[in-house]
């Protein structure tokens, strides 16, 4: 893999040899409930897209499992 991240890396500027994060971001402004509830339900996808888990709330390190309701996370969350 670090031949990836080395090719990447002579193709930014800003890297002195390797790129391993993205450079760029898209901030979003959370100021309606659907477009936090958007964020949400993507950040709690991520695991089960990428094969690592089923069902959300079996991500360990996931608030999912606090959102279906009969369980804790391993981190206190406050609701949105």
């Amino acid at each position: 893999m670090l031949w990836i991240f080395k090719k990447a890396g002579e193709n930014n500027h800003r890297n002195k040899e390797f790129q391993f994060w993205q450079q760029d971001n898209h901030p979003i402004e959370l100021d309606h409930d659907e477009i936090i509830q958007s964020k949400m339900d993507y950040l709690h996808e991520n695991p089960v897209r990428a094969g690592i888990v089923r069902m959300e709330k079996d991500y360990i390190y996931s608030s999912g499992i606090d959102y279906y309701g009969d369980e804790n996370g391993l981190i206190e969350i406050n609701f949105l």
